[in-house]
C-alpha cells in the first residue's frame, strides 16, 4: 500500500505541530509527559518576575513559576502558580519572596521554615515583599532626592529673586563698585610694591619693632616681673590703718581750725574782734616806744642813781624808724 504525499505532509504537520506545542510548554516550564506538583504564592506586586524564572530552596532551582492570575478584578494581588520539578519538602510555613538581582533575571526564593509538617500539591505559601539591593537604595535615595529637589527649588526662587533685584540700575552700580574695587587693588599694588612707599616702610618699621620686642624679650620679662613684685609689695602693706590715722588728723585739724575760727575763744576773737586786734596794736605800739625811748634818753629814767641828775628832754612820742635791730651797744 503506498501513501500518497498528501497523507505523508499530513502527517508531518500534526507531528511538527505536537512537538511545537511540547516545547513551548517545555519552555514554559511544563513538563508533558510528567505529571508535577503545583504551589501557589500570592504577591501584591511582581516586579520584573517573568513566566519560567526559577524558584529556588538555599540557591537550588526546584521549580518554575507557571502561570500568573490576578486575585480579583481589582487586582489586589497576583496569585503565581509554582511546579515544583524536583521532588523535595517544603515545611508549611516557609515564606517565598521575589529576589531581583542587577544581573539577570528575577527568581523566587523560599525560605524554609522549621515546621514538620510539609506543603501539599495545590498549598498557597506564604509571602513577603523583599526590596533586595536595588529596592534598599532606592529606599535610601528617596529621601535624599527629596531633599536635592526641594534645595533647588530654592535655588530656583533664590535666583529669581536675584533677577528681580538686579535691574540695570543695580547692574550699573554693581559694575561700578568692582571697578573701585579693581582701582583700589591697583592703589595696594603699588603702594605694597615699591620699597620706598610709606605703607612698605611703615610695615618695615613694624617689622624692625617687633624685632626689637624679641631681643628684648628677656629685659621685659623682667621689668613685668618687677612691677608684679611691686604690686605684690603694695598689696601686702596696710594702706588701711594708714588711712584711718590720716582721716583722724583730718578730724583732729577740723576740729583745731573750728576751735580758732570760734568767735567765742581766744584766737577767734584776736582773729575775728577788731577792737581787740587795735588795742593789742596800740599796746605793742606802746610798749615799742617805751624800748626806744629808754634807749635814747636813758638819762631820764637812770640819770638820778647814775648820774645825780635828770633829763629835761620831752619823751618820745612814737616809735623810731629802724630799718636793722638795735646793737647790743646802744
Amino acid at each position: 500500500m503506498k501513501i500518497n504525499n498528501e497523507t505523508k505532509v499530513g502527517i508531518l504537520t500534526v507531528v511538527a505541530i505536537t512537538l511545537l506545542i511540547i516545547g513551548f510548554n517545555f519552555l514554559k516550564g511544563k513538563d508533558v509527559f510528567n505529571k508535577q506538583k503545583k504551589i501557589y504564592a500570592l504577591f501584591s506586586d511582581l516586579g520584573s518576575l517573568e513566566k519560567s524564572n526559577d524558584v529556588k530552596i538555599n540557591g537550588l532551582p526546584i521549580g518554575k513559576v507557571y502561570d500568573f492570575n490576578a486575585k480579583d478584578k481589582d487586582v489586589s494581588g497576583i496569585v503565581v502558580t509554582i511546579t515544583l520539578t524536583k521532588d523535595v519538602n517544603i515545611p508549611d510555613n516557609s515564606e517565598a519572596y521575589i529576589s531581583a538581582p542587577l544581573v539577570g533575571s528575577s527568581f523566587i526564593i523560599i525560605e524554609k521554615g522549621d515546621s514538620h509538617k510539609s506543603l501539599k500539591p495545590g498549598d498557597t505559601l506564604k509571602t513577603r515583599e523583599d526590596f533586595g539591593l536595588l529596592g534598599d537604595v532606592k529606599a535610601q535615595m528617596n529621601p535624599t532626592l527629596l531633599k536635592v529637589r526641594t534645595a533647588i527649588d530654592s535655588l530656583i526662587s533664590v535666583f529669581k529673586n536675584i533677577n528681580k533685584l538686579l535691574d540695570s540700575d543695580t547692574k550699573g552700580n554693581l559694575q561700578e563698585t568692582i571697578a573701585n574695587l579693581k582701582e583700589l587693588s591697583d592703589t595696594l599694588k603699588t603702594l605694597l610694591g615699591s620699597k620706598s612707599s610709606p605703607l612698605v616702610k611703615s610695615l618695615d618699621n613694624i617689622s624692625s619693632i617687633t624685632e626689637n620686642f624679641k631681643k628684648n624679650n628677656d629685659s621685659i620679662t623682667a621689668t613685668i616681673s618687677n612691677t608684679k613684685k611691686l604690686t605684690e609689695k603694695l598689696s601686702e602693706l596696710d594702706l588701711q590703718q594708714t588711712i584711718d590715722s590720716i582721716r583722724s588728723t583730718l578730724t583732729e585739724l577740723k576740729t583745731t581750725m573750728g576751735k580758732i575760727t570760734n568767735e567765742n575763744g581766744t584766737i577767734g576773737s584776736l582773729i575775728n574782734n577788731k577792737e581787740l586786734y587795735n588795742k593789742i596794736n596800740d599796746a605793742v605800739l606802746s610798749a615799742e616806744t617805751l624800748m626806744d625811748d629808754i634807749r635814747v634818753h636813758p638819762k631820764r629814767y637812770l640819770g638820778n642813781m647814775i648820774f645825780n641828775r635828770k633829763d629835761k628832754t620831752g619823751p618820745l612820742t612814737s616809735p623810731l624808724k629802724k630799718d636793722t635791730l638795735p646793737s647790743k651797744s646802744d
